[in-house]
């Protein structure tokens, strides 16, 4: 049984990364990548899941890991709590050892990890600032500009904080679905680099 998803500091509609690793017993890999295919398909189907990766072992070593990205903290508590998951979790029980590590990786580091990962491992947090001001400038720059300038005539007379509601909304729909997954597939090889 895991956790409830809370995290301090953090809503019920902030991203989240679930990330499960299990170590397989000798002879059930087949079995579990069966299981783990069907676990695929069951998270595909949930609302506000963003993405599934797999890492499988290196030779000689048994433990699997499994991310699952979710657009909310509440989206991902309605899987680990969700009947498919209690059975999937009853189908794999005799496939694996006791030894299971989950993580939960709250906040927008799910901008940072692509979904196929061939590493959990998040670039240096100094990296992911730097390269989030330099998606979220221009962004935010040019939704002023158009909430402010262009817009003015249909927004004008609402107080500032009734018209930052919609700029806001633009911004943070086109940073999560946009920019920081162009902006981070084109830095991967400098988000990789050396700290």
């Amino acid at each position: 049984m895991s956790e409830p998803l809370q995290f301090e500091g953090h809503q019920p509609s902030d991203p989240v990364s679930l990330v499960v690793r299990r170590r397989i017993r000798p002879g059930q890999e087949a079995a579990y990548e069966t299981l783990l295919a069907e676990a695929n398909a069951l998270l595909a189907r949930l609302p506000g899941h963003r993405g599934t990766g797999v890492i499988r072992p290196v030779p000689g070593e048994q433990e699997y890991t499994l991310l699952a990205r979710f657009d909310t903290l509440t989206s991902a508590a309605a899987w680990e709590l969700s009947p498919e998951r209690a059975a999937w979790l009853d189908r794999i029980a005799p496939l694996v050892d006791e030894h299971v590590s989950f993580e939960k990786q709250p906040g927008l580091d799910f901008w940072f990890t692509p979904p196929a990962a061939a590493t959990l491992r998040q670039p240096p947090r100094w990296k992911m600032a730097l390269l989030t001001l330099a998606a979220l400038y221009p962004v935010s720059v040019s939704t002023s500009w158009l909430f402010g300038e262009a817009l003015k005539p249909w927004l004008g007379h609402y107080p500032m904080p009734i018209r930052a509601i919609p700029q806001m909304i633009v911004v943070v729909l086109l940073m999560t679905y946009v920019v920081m997954p162009a902006v981070t597939r084109w830095a991967t090889p400098w988000l990789r680099g050396g700290r």
